[in-house]
């Protein structure tokens, strides 16, 4: 599976982003896709995951807790991340990554994207 997200840019504080990750390949369904985030000098940090198929069960960071919201569209093989009410510390580069199962850990996935950046300043 191949990822490509987009949707990442500059912001101002309490703005809305949407960032938006294609994938190709087969079985896109069949993995549950997550978006994690990283600043320089810090590791890879969670920030939500959805499960497979109808993406019935998502969960998220709490620093990011009903501020993000995650969706999947399997027929459009789409899995995108609304940002809302965005805070300075949300800055980073954000990645998209498939694997078998969610997870808040990043070695459970198998595939990433090359990550977009967002900004959101003062």
């Amino acid at each position: 599976v191949q990822l490509v997200e987009s949707g990442g840019g500059l912001a101002q504080a309490g703005e809305s982003l949407r960032l938006s990750c294609a994938a190709s390949g087969r079985a896109f369904s069949a993995y549950a896709m997550a978006w994690f985030r990283q600043t320089p000098g810090k590791e890879r940090e969670f920030v939500a995951a959805v499960t497979s198929r109808s993406g019935a069960t998502k969960s998220y960071a709490e620093s990011v807790e009903g501020r993000f919201t995650i969706s999947r569209d399997n027929a459009e093989e789409t899995v995108l991340l609304q940002m809302n009410n965005l805070k300075i510390e949300d800055t980073a580069v954000y990645y998209c990554a498939a694997g078998p199962l969610p997870a808040r850990d990043s070695r459970r996935y198998t595939f990433w994207g090359q990550g977009t950046q967002v900004t959101v300043s003062s």
